[in-house]
This record gives C-alpha cells, sequence and structure tokens, in this order.
C-alpha cells in the first residue's frame, strides 16, 4: 500500500509536468483520496502529501484549472484531520500552501486570487457565524445583515456618498480603510446588541423567524435610504469605493523578487490580508472556545435550564456571542467593500445567510477547521464548479434550454447537501470533539434527532 501510493503520486507529479488537464487533476484527487484513506506509515503519508503538493501547485501553474485548487484544499484538510503526522510537517505545508502555491497559481490564472479572496472572506463569516450557531446554539438566519452593516461602514464613508448627508473632504483616504475596519466591529458590535435584544429572549424556530425577519430589514433600509436623505443611494449602489494605497506592499514583493502588475497587484494584497484577518479570527475563536465564555455558550447551547440553575446569566451571555459573532462578519465586510470597490443590497440577500448557515453546518457546528472547510467548499461550488458545468452543458448540449442551466439551481444543490449532511453525516465533515464523542456513544439517537 505504502509503494502504490508513492507511485501514483510520483505519477501525478509527472503528469502534472508533462501533460497538465483537468484529466491529470482528476487522478491527483484520485492519488490524495488513496492516502488520506488507504493504511499508511506517517512516514510514506507525509512524503505523499509533500509530493502531491508539488504536483497540485506545478499543474495550477501550467495549466490554471481550479481543480488543483480543489486539491490543495483537500490537502489542508488532509493535514488538519489525519493522525500521526508530525505537527512541524502540518504546519510547513500548510504555509507553503497558502503562501506560495497559492499565490503562484494566481499568477498564471488570476481567478485563483478571486477564489481564494471570496473563500477568505466567507471562512471568516462562517466561524463568526460559528460561534454564534455552532457554540452557542442560537439559529441566526439574519448573520448577512451584519456583513451588510461593515461593509456599508467604509462604502459610505470611503467614497463620495457621504457627501449627500455631511460637510467634509469625502471620499476619506484609503488608508482609513484600516481604521474602518475597527469602527466596522464596534458599529456591527451595536448592531448586534439592538438586533439581540429582543430577538435571543426567544428560542429554537421563533428566534430563527426574527433574525430572518430583522436580517431582511436591515437589507431593506439599505435598498430604501436613498430619500429623502440619500445615506446608501439605494438599489443602484455605491462605488467606487477607496482602496488602501499599496506602494509599500510593491516595494515588499518587488525586494522579495516578485513583480507585481496592475492586475494582480491588489489581489495578492487582499489575499493576503484576508489570510491575516483568518488567522486573527481563528486565534480569538480559540481562546473564546477554551474561555469561561466559550463553555458558557456549549452550556447553554446544550441545556437552558441546567445552565441557568448553574448561575449563568442566559441574556448577557447570548448577547456577547451574538455581538461577536455580528463583529467577526462587520470587519470582513469592509474589507469585501474594498476589495470590490462596489457594495449594493443585493451582495447582502438572504440567500447569503443561508449559504454561510450551510458553510457551517457542513463543516461541522462548533468546529473551527469544519467552518473553514465548509466555507471553501460551497464557494469553490458557488463561484467554480456549478458555473463550469454550466458552461460544459451549454457548450455540448446547445439544445438544451436555459431553464435546464445548472448554475440556476444553486438554492436546490445547497439544499441537497443540507438534506444529505443531516441524513449520512449529522456532525459534519469536521466535527467538533463534543459531537463526536456523542454521535459515537448514541449514533442512532443522535441521527434521528438531528435530521
Amino acid at each position: 500500500m505504502n509503494a502504490l501510493s508513492f507511485l501514483l503520486s510520483l505519477a501525478y507529479l509527472g503528469l502534472a509536468f508533462l501533460a497538465p488537464s483537468p484529466v491529470s487533476h482528476l487522478f491527483g484527487l484520485a492519488a490524495l483520496g488513496v492516502t488520506a484513506f488507504l493504511r499508511l506509515s506517517p512516514t510514506w503519508r507525509t512524503l505523499n502529501l509533500a509530493l502531491l503538493t508539488l504536483a497540485f501547485t506545478v499543474g495550477l501553474m501550467r495549466s490554471g484549472n481550479t481543480l488543483g485548487l480543489i486539491g490543495l484544499v483537500g490537502i489542508l484538510v488532509a493535514l488538519t484531520t489525519l493522525p500521526r503526522i508530525p505537527t512541524g510537517i502540518r504546519v510547513l505545508l500548510a504555509l507553503a500552501i497558502l503562501l506560495l502555491s497559492v499565490p503562484l497559481a494566481g499568477f498564471a490564472n488570476t481567478f485563483i486570487f478571486e477564489l481564494g479572496i471570496q473563500i477568505g472572506i466567507y471562512a471568516a463569516m462562517a466561524l463568526g457565524l460559528n460561534v454564534v450557531v455552532g457554540m452557542a446554539g442560537l439559529l441566526d438566519l439574519g448573520y448577512a445583515a451584519f456583513f451588510a452593516v461593515g461593509a456599508y461602514t467604509w462604502a459610505i464613508f470611503g467614497s463620495e456618498q457621504a457627501k449627500n448627508f455631511m460637510q467634509g473632504n469625502f471620499p476619506l483616504p484609503g488608508e482609513y480603510m484600516y481604521l474602518f475596519m475597527g469602527i466596522a466591529i464596534v458599529t456591527t458590535a451595536i448592531t448586534g446588541l439592538l438586533i439581540g435584544l429582543p430577538a435571543l429572549r426567544l428560542r429554537g424556530d421563533y428566534l430563527a423567524i426574527v433574525t430572518l425577519g430583522l436580517g431582511e430589514v436591515v437589507r431593506i433600509l439599505a435598498n430604501n435610504l436613498d430619500q429623502p436623505i440619500n445615506f446608501t443611494n439605494g438599489p443602484q449602489g455605491i462605488t467606487p469605493v477607496q482602496r488602501p494605497p499599496i506602494d509599500w506592499f510593491r516595494q515588499l514583493m518587488a525586494t522579495l523578487g516578485v513583480h507585481l502588475d496592475r492586475t494582480t497587484d491588489y489581489q495578492l494584497f487582499f489575499y493576503f490580508l484576508v489570510l491575516l484577518m483568518i488567522g486573527l479570527v481563528v486565534l480569538v475563536n480559540v481562546n473564546l472556545a477554551n474561555s469561561r465564555f466559550g463553555r458558557a455558550w456549549v452550556a447553554i447551547r446544550e441545556d437552558e435550564v441546567a445552565a441557568r440553575s448553574m448561575g449563568i446569566p442566559l441574556l448577557p451571555t447570548k448577547l456577547l456571542a451574538f455581538m461577536t459573532g455580528a463583529a467577526f462578519s462587520g470587519v470582513m465586510g469592509v474589507i469585501f467593500a474594498a476589495q470590490r470597490t462596489f457594495v449594493s443590497p443585493e451582495s447582502f440577500t438572504l440567500l447569503a445567510s443561508i449559504t454561510i448557515l450551510g458553510m457551517v453546518i457542513l463543516g461541522g457546528m462548533g468546529s473551527i477547521p469544519g467552518a473553514i472547510l465548509g466555507a471553501a467548499a460551497l464557494t469553490i461550488l458557488n463561484l467554480d464548479v456549478l458555473k463550469t458545468f454550466s458552461e460544459f452543458v451549454r457548450t455540448s448540449l446547445p439544445q438544451i434550454p436555459n431553464q435546464v442551466d445548472p448554475a440556476k439551481y444553486e438554492r436546490l444543490v445547497f439544499g441537497l447537501i443540507l438534506v444529505l449532511m443531516m441524513i449520512f453525516r449529522p456532525e459534519g465533515l469536521i466535527p467538533e470533539k463534543r459531537h463526536k464523542a456523542e454521535m459515537a456513544a448514541f449514533p442512532e439517537g443522535k441521527q434521528g434527532g438531528e435530521a
């Protein structure tokens, strides 16, 4: 088995060099599956993962096909979940993928950068919602509202929109984006407090309905606050939104031997900025999970009555979870507005909230690596797989009507994924340790309860 898996990895490396194509990437994904699921010695498994990392990177650089990116995500999942891999090797390979493989592939296909940035933004928001839903057990269907508040916080003042209702030198310079990332944390936390005060007195389905309604209220306000005073420019959106100057970043990359052009400089900058934010969000999540607040959230999630009897104040503790999750979403909203240079209410619909919730459920509620994996899986599915499959169908079968276009069935696909997860793996792809232990102890009863 060790020799077979090594030969498969070596063969894919050769294919990536000589004949990079979607078929060769599928072969690489098969080799990764063999490495992950067969019983291999730790040394051979580590060697295979290193070879596959190199092979997927080379394949991405030479072909630009995003199947290679799926392979790199799979390697990150393997590094997170597989046992008996030395910690140093895990960290080294993960850093190589995030800091070298993806940027190198992005220079060959700039869509890789866009995909990486969107994965990072949604991963940070999924980690924020994971605090609310996964740790505290509060079903929030209006989470995109906080994303909108953060995006509009910078979009209004980082464009000429603010001139419509106040005097000043607008738009503010792009350097202020970093300040507004901090301001967005405060504004979204306050918004979370205002929404949470009436909503968190409810439980279960009633809480879900109220958060859904309040989330839609924020979107509708953004859509209609263009009169009598034009705050948000209504459905037309706000553009252009200022970006921070990055001359220092270009000079730094030039010092490292990387010469950027106008098509890749901001993409690489925002990619690294999003990576930095994910690192900070993960650090905060880990510390919160191990703190007394994290334990209080888990206690409320498991049994509110028992938590209250143990002296945990329910409303303040729930509000803290709600405000924490909102703050994560708000800061990513500022980055989203600056990266896109355009903000409109259509980016913050109910589907966006459902998508982020689907990421948390798919990865595993309460699981930090699970939330990141769920974000990567659904973002790649939405932005790449469905659209690529749709183009293939239109090209190969032009006689098929537009109503059968796979890209139009995004919500159906998300629904099927959630249903299948509830039936076959209700604990998620990378379950939290507590959920994993519960499933091991009560497999039949827990599945019935979750479904």
